[in-house]
Parts: structure tokens; sequence; C-alpha cells
């Protein structure tokens, strides 16, 4: 089963646009899918998420907001999927 992994992210935001990016580099050596959620607009997103963006979850859980540090996400996944 392959992983989740969810982008919480505003149009014309650098910081969500490096994320993505950050995360599409290690989408193939990790084997995970990439879902990019858009919060505009969304009341309840922009509630939730307001000015982290981007937000990362992996498999719906919180891993990170603001920048995708690629060590520390490759430790985390690894963990996520040992405790699946």
């Amino acid at each position: 089963m392959r992983n989740l992994i969810t982008i919480y992210s505003r149009h014309n935001c650098h910081l969500c646009d490096v994320a993505h990016e950050t995360l599409e580099s290690l989408k193939v050596e990790l084997d995970f899918d990439i879902e990019k959620i858009y919060i505009d607009g969304d009341a309840s997103l922009e509630k939730e998420f307001g000015e982290q963006v981007p937000v990362i979850l992996i498999d719906g859980k919180q891993h990170d907001f603001f920048r995708v540090d690629s060590v520390r996400f490759r430790s985390s996944l690894e963990k996520h999927r040992q405790h699946q």
C-alpha cells in the first residue's frame, strides 16, 4: 500500500511550491502518492491551517509545516510505515 502525502497549500505560495518540489523529488525513491489541496476560499481549512501553509500530512497525520526537511521526512515516513 502506497502512502498518501497531503500538502495543504495556497495559490502563489513560494514555500508551498518549494515543499511540493522537494516531495516530488523524493516520490520515486520513497514510493508515495502526493495530494495537493488548496485552502484558499475554504473557510474551515483556512481557519485550521491559516498562515501555517504548507502543511504536510502523512496518511492524514500531520508531519510538519512551512518546510520539508528531506532527512526528517524520510525518518518520519519510515517510522509511520513501521507502525502500519
